[in-house]
């Protein structure tokens, strides 16, 4: 355990943050998983609604430093190449 003050209230930041990461990959799996799920099933018009709302919370993670600019877009590319390609 810390002894200095702004050590204990960096070790509190670390963890409010750890714990706001985790939610949020988490939650952007799931999204992946829907979509995909969606796209699986054939519902077109479902599956590119997901598809937009994923694409935009990846944005969201980016611009919270949970994600890396690039991982973002990679994931982005290849989500949108699989539903594109379960739809055709």
């Amino acid at each position: 355990m810390a002894n200095i003050q702004s050590k204990i209230k960096r070790n509190k930041q670390n963890h409010v943050h750890q714990e706001r990461n985790k939610a949020i990959r988490s939650e952007l799996k799931t999204r992946e998983r829907e979509t995909l799920a969606a796209a699986e099933a054939g519902d077109a018009a479902k599956a590119e609604e997901m598809l937009l709302q994923t694409q935009k919370r990846t944005d969201m993670a980016v611009t919270k430093g949970v994600l890396h600019m690039k991982t973002a877009s990679r994931r982005k590319s290849r989500l949108t190449v699989k539903v594109r390609s379960l739809l055709s």
